[in-house]
């Protein structure tokens, strides 16, 4: 592990102990669409020498569709069902290249495939993290994806948390694990005050402050035809890790050596801050469950819970979507539709609803928090005054 001196650009990255890398279907195909294989064997190399020198490395891998497209011969735009059936063919020769590629360096991998559902469920969230722990003390880099053949969208994408591909999977990994850097390898050099395409000479951004806005960056392209990202997914995903306490890098996977050079806190690709980390139940009811429905509020309760950092009573209530139980994680939103925050619940859907009408059950107090105070996390793009 590198240590800080004035000649290190960025030391906090320098002195980051655990390290999520997330390599992109553009960084791992070539235009064809087959294997980059000199290019992956340079990123298993840096990923190798990162372990060797003391870090603990997790490895988010895109590439599995791509392959498997190759092998059946199918050619994008493909439906659903050959999206999966690719998947499911790409990920074995995948992790044989990963697999050997590891060896050679003495290094052991493991692969694990993951859904929405392995965030959502608290129980499963917590074995996830045992496991990933536990293969990291054995020296293990787990490489980890969206499990394609089963997951499917189960928030709508309007949702500022919701994931639906390997950008915001990494983020959430990082979350998760307590990583100190995520660095996202992609095949632009990082994120740009204007579209380069339109603009030759936009500037690069180097870096980005924990309190701008996701929104302030430019949309840089939706992704190719194997992959679902694009630029605004990756800006989406390092504003979420940088929200949890992770700082987070943009950068060009094209360019030889680049992730070894971020890892020692050299100038490369955007940097994204890390703010103040949540506390861990907090990053899990903020960035790993699944709403299972939403609460429209009054403008009242917006400011009492985001500026006063208040609980939610039942009269700032205004509208209820979904049905929920108790324990279970919902949206709280805003008059104008915009989630503010995500809580655990008290009470049922039932039992709100009448609540919110003025006429609820004997067993509630006038007072009760719906959603109490120290069980909301607030969306990334606003300012918790919990901390």
């Amino acid at each position: 592990m590198a240590t800080p001196s004035a000649a290190i650009a960025r030391p906090a990255l320098a002195n980051a102990r655990r390290v999520v890398v997330k390599v992109g279907t553009r960084v791992l195909t070539r235009d064809d669409g087959r294997p980059a294989l000199t290019r992956l064997a340079g990123i298993i190399e840096q990923l190798a020498d990162l372990q060797h020198a003391g870090r603990e490395v997790l490895l988010v891998s895109s590439g599995a569709v791509g392959l498997g497209c190759e092998r059946l011969k199918l050619e994008p735009p493909l439906t659903p069902a050959q999206r999966q059936a690719c998947a499911a063919v790409g990920q074995m020769p995948l992790m044989a290249l990963y697999e050997q590629g590891f060896s050679r360096f003495g290094i052991v991998c493991a692969q694990l495939l993951l859904t929405r559902r392995d965030f959502s469920l608290r129980q499963s969230y917590l074995s996830l993290q045992h496991t990933m722990g536990s293969l990291l003390r054995s020296a293990v880099i787990p490489i980890i994806n969206e499990n394609d053949v089963v997951a499917r969208e189960e928030v709508s994408e309007a949702s500022a948390m919701a994931f639906g591909n390997n950008d915001q999977l990494s983020a959430l990994v990082a979350s998760k694990l307590d990583a100190d850097l995520l660095v996202m390898l992609t095949d632009v050099d990082g994120v740009y005050a204007t579209d380069p395409r339109l603009e030759p000479a936009a500037t690069l951004l180097e870096e980005v402050r924990p309190l701008e806005s996701p929104e302030d960056s430019p949309e840089l392209g939706g992704g190719n035809a194997l992959s679902r990202g694009g630029m605004r997914s990756k800006v989406a995903a390092a504003h979420l890790a940088a929200h949890a306490g992770c700082h987070a890098v943009i950068a060009s996977g094209l360019a030889h050596g680049n992730l070894a050079r971020i890892a020692e806190g050299e100038r490369a690709g955007t940097w994204y801050h890390a703010r103040p980390a949540l506390a861990a139940r907090r990053r899990w009811i903020a960035f790993a469950s699944a709403p299972t429905a939403r609460l429209s509020l009054d403008q009242g309760a917006v400011h009492a819970i985001v500026k006063q950092g208040a609980s939610l009573l039942a009269p700032g209530v205004t509208e209820i979507l979904g049905d929920f139980h108790r324990g279970d994680v919902v949206e709280l939103c805003d008059p104008s539709g915009e989630v503010i925050a995500r809580g655990v619940t008290h009470y049922d859907a039932a039992t709100a609803r009448a609540w919110i009408r003025g006429v609820p059950p004997e067993h509630v107090r006038s007072h009760d928090a719906l959603v109490h105070r120290d069980d909301l996390a607030l969306a990334p793009s606003d300012t918790d005054p919990r901390g």
